[in-house]
Formats: structure tokens, sequence, C-alpha cells
């Protein structure tokens, strides 16, 4: 048997956006405005408006959970339904209502609640009016909404993060054209990464201030770490390594825990006249407000090349021109999704946090593995015999076990999702969940991998 620590968090990841579904919200957030606009975009243009239904039916879903084994979930509190006047910051009474339903019927089912502040959820009008993320003045705004939050809710929620994912609003909405307004406009993705973890720090600074910390709260922010494998030992496939590392990995890690950006990034950044503008109280809130904890999200590895252009060459500024993209022959592929698997990776990460983080506590806070057309699995009975994802985390689990024998400070492991949820432009294409879910009735079942997560989180440990 492989025992995990005491304590340890079995459970899964969900945010509001992708869970809810639309309903008696006042604002729209980036996501449902773009399916307002361009629902084709869409796969089989399936949108966010009714997702899984939890608005209405959370207290089934979460005695679902409960059957599951989870003994912790996250979610998220969307900036969009709880605040009721964007720029005066006041609450939404019935979305108060609704969250204090929720946060209370975790609790009562023996399930610790994880609140997240920002997953992918920026009201839209923020941006058309500002810029979103590109202006601190959005920064301001968001930190009154988390002081809302904190406010509310934080005599019962002790574990907050501030964002879900930062660099996938960087790449998603200003670099690669996957999130709205899909822009490729380099020098705003320096300003908008910037911005995040500014406004990280900022509501870090005022949870504290607020004196949750002093009753056993902890706030952190969760990072999706996709570590850097070269192609080569070339020096020009290292090189590229390295920025890719800076670039993805430690623009949000350094000042999430060391509490100021890498100066080898700012260096190139600079030489290459996109570096971010800044404000002379800055560095002090970066150094004063770093992070309790860690969330990782891991789901592949990240490998790279030298470019096939030299970085210095003309045109709009990317991180890109400083590595390319490898695939590398033989790897291991979940096709349905297009992702490597690479269950190694989260004891690299394990690793390198240990050694280079200040061994900070941490756990994973997303995993998982997407599959399309999961009734092809459908046993007599109507269940969903999904072994390939029983393996996946299985492998996962032991490689994280070898961190922690290893001296990693890591407190859980959190599936994506409990119950197949809405995912972006993907839709329902993709499932991950314990629990599957008919969009068209809302009828949701354990799967067989629901089944298995449970003896393993009775037992905390692999057999």
């Amino acid at each position: 048997m492989k025992k995990f620590p005491t304590n340890f968090w079995w459970g899964a990841a969900t945010s509001g956006p992708q869970s809810e579904g639309r309903f008696a919200k006042k604002h729209a957030n980036m996501f449902d405005y773009w399916y307002e606009i361009e629902p084709e975009a869409f796969y089989n243009q399936v949108g966010p408006d009714t997702a899984s239904n939890f608005y209405n039916s959370f207290r089934e879903d979460i005695a679902l959970m409960k059957k599951v084994g989870l003994n912790s979930v996250r979610t998220s509190i969307q900036w969009s339904r709880l605040i009721d006047d964007l720029e005066a910051n006041t609450v939404n009474p019935a979305a108060v209502d609704f969250y204090n339903q929720v946060i209370d019927c975790f609790i009562e089912n023996g399930i610790r609640p994880i609140i997240t502040l920002h997953h992918f959820d920026l009201p839209v009008e923020l941006y058309h009016k500002y810029g979103g993320w590109e202006s601190r003045h959005v920064v301001d705004l968001f930190v009154g909404f988390a002081e809302q939050a904190f406010r509310l809710f934080g005599d019962r929620v002790k574990d907050w993060t501030t964002h879900n994912e930062p660099m996938v609003v960087v790449d998603g909405e200003y670099l690669y054209q996957f999130h709205y307004p899909n822009l490729v406009d380099g020098k705003k993705a320096v300003q908008v990464a910037y911005n995040l973890n500014l406004a990280s720090a900022k509501a870090i600074a005022k949870y504290r201030a607020l004196g949750l910390d002093k009753d056993g709260g902890r706030i952190g922010i969760v990072l999706n770490l996709t570590p850097t494998y070269a192609a080569s030992e070339s020096a020009a496939d290292q090189e590229a390594a390295r920025f890719a590392e800076l670039w993805n990995n430690k623009m949000f890690l350094e000042p999430a825990i060391h509490g100021h950006f890498p100066a080898e990034l700012e260096d190139v950044l600079r030489r290459d006249n996109v570096i971010w503008q800044t404000a002379e109280e800055d560095k002090e809130i970066f150094k004063r407000n770093t992070v309790d904890f860690l969330g990782v999200n891991f789901y592949h590895p990240n490998r790279v090349k030298a470019p096939d252009i030299a970085p210095n060459s003309v045109g709009d500024w990317l991180p890109t021109r400083y590595f390319d993209d490898y695939q590398m022959p033989g790897r291991r592929m979940n096709i349905d999704k297009g992702w490597e698997i690479y269950p190694k990776a989260v004891y690299d990460i394990a690793i390198n946090i240990r050694d280079n983080y200040k061994n900070i506590p941490g756990y994973i806070s997303e995993n998982g593995m997407g599959v399309s057309r999961e009734e092809r699995f459908l046993d007599e009975s109507g269940q969903i015999q999904d072994d390939y994802r029983i393996d996946f985390i299985k492998e996962h689990l032991e490689w994280l076990h070898k961190g922690i024998e290893e001296g990693s400070n890591c407190f859980g492991y959190h599936l994506w999702t409990p119950i197949d949820c809405w995912s972006w432009t993907n839709a329902y294409r993709n499932r991950y969940g314990f629990i599957s879910n008919d969009i068209h009735t809302q009828i949701k079942t354990i799967k067989k991998s629901g089944q298995w997560f449970k003896t393993v989180t009775t037992q905390n440990g692999l057999s």
C-alpha cells in the first residue's frame, strides 16, 4: 500500500462558469458574451447558459461528490454573479444566498470548499470599457470584489486562491486566439501578465488586512505548470527551453512565491521594448504579499526546440520567437485531446518546488484526461467503464507519491473534474469527470473511475 499523508486532500475541481449555468446572472463574463455573438465558435454550438445546471442541482450534485469519496472540492465564485454594481462593488443578494447555500452544503457533506476568485470569468463590461486586465483600474475593482467575497464567506471558507491559470488568460486572449477577444498582441500580453500578478498580490494584501489569516485561513494561487523539456542537449535547444520556462512558468511562480519577477525575463522584455508599465509602490506589494500555498494544474509536458527563425527577426513581438514546440517521436498520447501523457512530470514539478520554491505547501489542483464519446464505454448497467482514466490517475499518483517520499510538501490531489462540465469552446466534446452528465436530461451517473476513487480515498492510498 502506498499511503499518502494524513488529512490528504482527495478531491476534484470545477468552476462557476463551467458548472453553474448563466441562471440569474446580471452580468455576462467574457465567454457568455462570446457565445452571444459567435455561437458557432463553440463545439456543437453548446454554450454556458445551462452548463451542468449546478445553480439548480447543487444539493444533488454535492451528494454525488460525497458518494465518490471527495473530502475537498475547488470551485469559484463568479465575479459576474456576485457583484451587482461593478464600479461600486455592491453585491447581488440572490448571489450571496446561492453561494452561502453551496458553501454550507459542502461543509454539511464533509467536503472542504476551496474557493477561487478568478476562473476566466472577467465581466465583459470591464473589458469593453477599460480593456479588462490591461487596466490597473480593473485590478483594483477585482480587489474590491475579492474583499466582498472574503467578508461574506471567509468565516467558513479557509482556503482561497486568487487566480486559476492566469497564464491561460495571457495566451488565450492576447497571443494564440483561443479566448475572446482573440487578439495577437505581445506587448498587451506582457502588461496583462504583470497586472494579473499584481491583482493576486493586492487581493492577498486585502485578505490579510481583514485578519482572515489569523483564524486558520490561507490564500494561494493556482498555476498551470508545464515543465519544459528541451528536444536535445544542444546549446540552442537548451536556450529555447530556458526562455520557455521563464515565460510559461516562472513569470507567475517567481512573484507568487519569491515576491519578484525573474530578472532574466525582465532583461529580455526590456531589450525587446515590450516591458510592462509599473508603479513605484508595486515592488513592495509583491514582496510583502506572497502566497501561503500553491495549486498546480498539470495535464501535459511542454517540449520545445530552438526556433526555426532567428529571435531578432523583424515583426510583431511574440514569446515564440525564442522557442518552437517540439513533438517528441514515440510520445504517448491522449489522441482525443491531442495532449501527450507524461506522468513523471508531476514528480519533476514536486522536486522543482521543493528545491527552488521554498518547498511551499502545495497540491495538484487539477489533473485529468478528456475523452470524447464516452458512451462508447457504457456497460449493460449504463455505467461508463473508464479504465483509461483510472490508469491515468494511478500513474500520476504513483509519481506524486514518489515526490512526497523525497520530501515534497504536497498535501492533496484533485482531478479535473467531479462532474462532466462545460469546457469553453470545447463545450462537452471531451469529458473529464468522475460523474457523467447527460446534458439533454441533466441526469448524472457515477463512472467506474468514481467508484474506484472512493476506494482510494477510504484507504488514503494506492494498493
